[in-house]
């Protein structure tokens, strides 16, 4: 299938670093203009430069997913700036590693705001615009993570946002026939980015041991979401596991 996404306008969240910023690479090296939303505004002006740099299309925009207003401003300058919005990318994320036991209300409240409140308030605006302009409907893909199907120790407030984060593209497909707006989830493991390639040398296993546990090149995420989003709009991947081939994921261990 060919990929051409001249002339598309695609939105990353967290797309300053990591998963995010790979993304905003695929999508741009097929020629879609990109919104690089991070708030990180030095991270995303970085990656924006890197694209511009080859040749594509990129601005970068600063961007706090719990800014319950924020996400409207943007793409209200967005859809003025550039004519409307093809693709959202939910890719903004964070996490607190401690037990149930021990996890603070005010860390529980961060990611949920974060992972969970951020990637619906994105999503309702997205869709707004999305049905309502010509030619009609979009796509949207959320960053479900692995974690969305089996937990790490010490996981609680992450891994019930990201089991939400299925509920919540389930609800967005459902809601989205009507309007032409497709939407669907990548799961992923074991990324080589600066936040999981401490797997690398040790990961905490539910027996209790740590081990190092196999990475896959960030690159890979990227293709995968850019296929997801080359799909006619009659067409969807509900739900994709990417994941590094050997990882501890499959099976026993």
């Amino acid at each position: 299938m060919t990929e051409d996404f001249a002339g598309k306008i695609a939105l990353v969240t967290g797309g300053g670093s990591g998963i995010g910023a790979a993304t905003c690479r695929a999508f741009a090296a097929a020629g879609a203009q990109v919104a690089i939303l991070d708030r990180n505004a030095s991270a995303a002006e970085a990656v924006a430069a890197e694209i511009t740099g080859r040749n594509g299309h990129a601005a970068a925009y600063a961007l706090d997913v719990v800014d319950r207003d924020a996400f409207a401003r943007l793409t209200e300058g967005v859809t003025e700036a550039w004519g409307g919005i093809d693709i959202l990318v939910n890719g903004a994320g964070t996490t607190v590693r401690r037990m149930i036991g021990e996890m603070g209300a005010e860390d529980w409240d961060r990611v949920i705001a974060v992972n969970l409140t951020g990637a619906f308030l994105c999503t309702r605006e997205a869709f707004r615009v999305m049905r309502q302009q010509q030619p009609r409907g979009g796509r949207i893909i959320n960053n479900g993570s692995i974690s969305a199907h089996a937990p790490r120790p010490r996981s609680i407030a992450y891994t019930a946002t990201k089991h939400a984060i299925t509920g919540l593209t389930k609800s967005t497909a459902l809601d989205g026939r009507a309007f032409d707006i497709a939407c669907g989830q990548i799961d992923i493991g074991n990324a080589a980015t600066a936040l999981g390639s401490g797997a690398a040398s040790g990961a905490a296993q539910a027996d209790g041991t740590v081990r190092p546990e196999p990475l896959m090149h960030v690159a890979e995420v990227g293709r995968a979401v850019r296929y997801m989003a080359n799909l006619p709009l009659d067409a969807n991947v509900a739900t994709m596991t990417l994941m590094a081939t050997k990882m501890p994921f499959i099976g026993r261990g």
